[in-house]
This record gives structure tokens, C-alpha cells and sequence, in this order.
């Protein structure tokens, strides 16, 4: 009995997502929990597993295929022998057009698209008339906004005339003919109206680039990092507070700890100095609860868990995996969880409730030498922590002495919707103090 293989919901808020790659072809044998493909979605590239057993019978989405919806059939598994039910045909239509040269070969991935490629004209349907139904992918929805094109201008090749990217792509160098049309001013509107039903400002045309250059085209995840932190920058008041830490007790003892670890066995542990500011930061969040809370119209929402999420930089971008209930866990515990998380999160094998959420993020730049900086707020979270690289620095102790430290800087980001001047300075203020006298962190 042939079961269709649909495309996953790898997060509540997950519509759609690009078929990465098919890790297995048509004809191998599959069996339950085999990773069969990757998917990439708004947060990270991410393998799927088979759950049932059986052939291959039929691949229905193609390598690279953007805005395929949830619980779309993307595959078709058969038992051995068996055919694939020609039912099954129609959902081949969600492939993108290809050319009649590789017609012939439907499992040999597409050419790589680039936005000089035009689409194949042959599929395209006629557009719908005035004041029809305009079927549209998200993705292309988005694209034609930005644009400033009229959805209803554009002929759609996607199944059933559905408007995909690459007819928006195709609009955009066929000219004015698809632009949105201009509403009219009203006649006579007064001053107080006019400036109540200003637009927003429309994003200024791209400056074109005669400079030789490669287009890198970008992936699903690096559009939505720019699409989050645009809106971030856009829509929440941020403002900063720094504050000079010394680390030398903290770097003691870390020494001391990491010398007491077991050579071998579960209980082994290395700390680093991220480890132990993860838990520093915790540990102050459990004393200063009113930063760890996020801002709703309806209220300010202060979360139970300490839940820190950890700034980690991968291929596409950046993602967030999640230590949870930072607080109550020990050093090693933090150590080994955090490795782990960081291991799965380059190796793209992080799943959805390892980087969805968090309270509060910390994003450290100490090891490329960074003497300070500022990050930007991981909505919906009120605050998140920048740290510097530690060094060597003259501090003037009490008679005027000089002496030598390790300081790093540390700046906090904090939407100021949540979190005022002094609270953001408190909050600073107490982590100094855990920093600075580290034994709270192992008690």
C-alpha cells in the first residue's frame, strides 16, 4: 500500500519551507526512521525521518523547491514490487517548471536558479481578471510587495495558475506594465487626515551595481534573519548599557574545577569561560526576575524558567539553541548541554524545541578579539547580553594603587518597552557582582 511522505511541521508557527535535498532517490529502500531529506525552514536546515517503511516509489517536490506548504505530499513510499498509483501524479505539479532538455530525466536535480534565469513561459497561466481570486505562494506574495507588483497582473506557472517566485521574478523584468496600481490622492484632504493616513515610507529602489560581483543567492534562513532583525531594529526601542567586568577569580576558578574533572567517563566536564557566564547570567536573572520578561500589548510577560538562549553562528547565519532552566543546573551540567547543543546546531541537527523560545540570549564575541559591541534584540525577548573578549587592563584599587586585571566589556541590549534605565542598570550591576565573586555559581 503506497503512503504519501508529507511535507513536516518542524514548528508551530512553520507554513511552509524549501526542500533542501532528497537524501535517498527514487528506488531505494527506506526504512523507519532512515533520514530521507533535508528541509530547510525559518530557523535552521533540518533532516527529516522516514516513519515508514518500504521503496522510494516517487520523488514529487525537487531538490531546492521553495514554498512548499505543510503537509504537502513531496514523496510517495510503496511496498517492494508494488506501483505507484497514478493518483499520486498531480502533486508532481508542485515541482518548478523545468526545461524540456531534462524532461527526460525527472530525478536529475534542477539547474540552480539565479535571478537572470527567466521561467519557463509555456506554464504560465493566464492572469485573473479583474477582482478574481489571485492564488499566490506566501514567498511570492512578499516578493511582489516588496516590488511594488500587482499580484493580480501576474500570470501564474505554479499548479493551478498559483503565482510562485519565479513569476514574480519574471514580472519584475518585464517592467511597469505589473506594477501595483497608484491609489489617487483625495481632493481636498485636511492636514490632521492626511498625515493620520500617511503609508509607510516604501523602501527605496535597489542602487544598481555595475561593479564586477557574484551573486551569493540567499537562502530561506538568511531572509529571515534580515526579515527579524529589520523588524527588530524597526519596531523595538532599543538602548544599551555597558559595564567593565574583571574575570580574574572567575578564570581561578574555572582552573580549579576543570582540574578536579574525571579523566574519563559521564562525569566529565571542561568548562569554558561562555559556560560559567551562561550560569553568571542565569544566576541573575533568578535576582533581578523583571529582565527576564518580554513586552505584549496586553502586559509585560515575566517568565518562570531561566531559559538562556546562546548566539551560535553557522553556514547560513546565526541560530539560537536553548539551555533551559539555567539557573538550577550546575556548571558541568551547563557545560556538556551547551557543547551538545552548539555540536547539533553546525551539524544543522537541532530540533525545533532546541532553539524555539528562551527568555534571554547572550551572544559572545571574545574569541575574534572583539573589545566591545552591541547586539540586536531577539524578539520576543527583552534583553540579550553582549560580551567582549577579556584582556589585560591597569585598574586603579582603593589608595590609588595600579594594579593589573583581565576585564572584559559587557553590553546589554534592552527593549525599553520592558525594561527601564535603572532596572537594565541593576541588572549590570548584580552580574559584575557574580562575575566578580564566582563562588555563587557552584553553590
Amino acid at each position: 500500500m503506497s503512503v504519501n511522505i508529507l511535507m513536516p511541521a518542524l514548528s508551530p508557527t512553520m507554513t511552509e519551507g524549501t526542500l533542501a535535498r532528497w537524501l535517498k532517490k527514487e528506488g531505494d529502500a527506506i526504512a523507519s526512521g532512515d533520514v530521507i531529506a533535508e528541509i530547510e525552514t525559518d530557523k535552521a536546515t533540518m533532516e527529516v525521518e522516514a516513519v515508514d517503511e518500504g521503496i522510494l516509489g516517487r520523488i514529487l517536490v525537487a531538490d531546492g523547491t521553495e514554498g512548499v506548504q505543510v503537509n504537502q505530499p513531496i514523496g510517495i513510499i510503496v511496498d517492494d514490487g508494488e506501483a505507484v498509483p497514478d493518483a499520486a501524479a498531480p502533486a508532481a505539479k508542485s515541482k518548478p517548471p523545468v526545461p524540456a532538455a531534462e524532461a527526460s530525466n525527472p530525478t536529475q536535480p534542477p539547474a540552480p536558479v539565479t535571478h537572470e534565469a527567466a521561467p519557463a513561459a509555456p506554464a504560465a497561466a493566464a492572469a485573473p481578471a479583474a477582482g478574481g481570486r489571485v492564488f499566490i505562494s506566501p514567498l511570492a506574495k512578499r516578493l511582489a510587495k516588496e516590488a511594488g507588483l500587482d499580484p493580480a497582473s501576474i500570470p501564474g506557472s505554479g499548479p493551478n495558475g498559483r503565482i510562485i517566485r519565479a513569476d514574480v521574478e519574471a514580472a519584475q523584468k518585464a517592467g511597469p506594465a505589473t506594477k501595483a496600481p497608484e491609489a489617487k490622492a483625495p481632493a481636498a484632504a485636511p492636514a490632521s487626515a492626511a498625515l493620520a493616513a500617511a503609508p509607510t515610507p516604501a523602501r527605496p529602489a535597489p542602487v544598481p551595481i555595475t561593479a564586477p560581483h557574484t551573486k551569493i543567492p540567499n537562502s530561506n534562513v538568511r531572509r529571515v534573519i534580515a526579515r527579524r532583525l529589520s523588524e527588530a531594529k524597526q519596531f523595538i526601542p532599543h538602548f544599551y548599557v555597558s559595564i567593565d567586568v574583571e574575570l580574574d577569580r572567575l578564570l581561578a576558578l574555572r582552573t580549579e574545577l576543570n582540574a578536579s574533572s574525571p579523566k574519563e567517563g559521564p562525569g566529565t566536564f571542561k568548562l569554558s569561560v561562555n559556560d560559567m557566564l551562561i550560569k553568571a547570567a542565569a544566576v541573575t536573572l533568578r535576582r533581578v526576575p523583571r529582565v527576564n520578561a518580554s513586552y505584549t500589548d496586553e502586559a509585560i510577560i515575566q517568565y518562570d524558567d531561566v531559559d538562556i538562549a546562546v548566539a551560535v553562528s553557522i553556514p547560513d547565519g546565526l541560530i539560537t539553541p536553548i539551555v533551559t532552566r539555567a539557573d538550577v543546573k550546575s556548571l558541568s551540567m551547563i557545560s556538556n548541554e551547551a557543547k551538545a547543543l552548539i555540536k547539533r546546531a553546525r551539524d544543522g541537527k537541532l530540533k525545533p524545541e532546541e532553539f524555539q523560545g528562551g527568555s534571554f540570549s547572550i551572544s559572545n564575541m571574545g574569541m575574534f578579539g572583539v573589545k566591545s559591541f552591541s547586539a540586536i534584540l531577539n524578539p520576543p525577548q527583552g534583553a540579550i547580553l553582549a560580551v567582549a573578549a577579556g584582556e589585560k587592563r591597569a585598574v586603579v584599587r582603593s589608595g590609588d594603587r595600579i594594579e593589573v586585571a583581565n576585564v572584559m566589556t559587557c553590553t546589554l541590549s534592552v527593549d525599553h518597552r520592558v525594561i527601564d534605565g535603572a532596572l537594565a542598570a541593576e541588572w549590570m550591576s548584580v552580574f559584575k557582582s557574580v562575575v566578580e565573586s564566582p563562588m555563587s555559581l557552584v553553590v
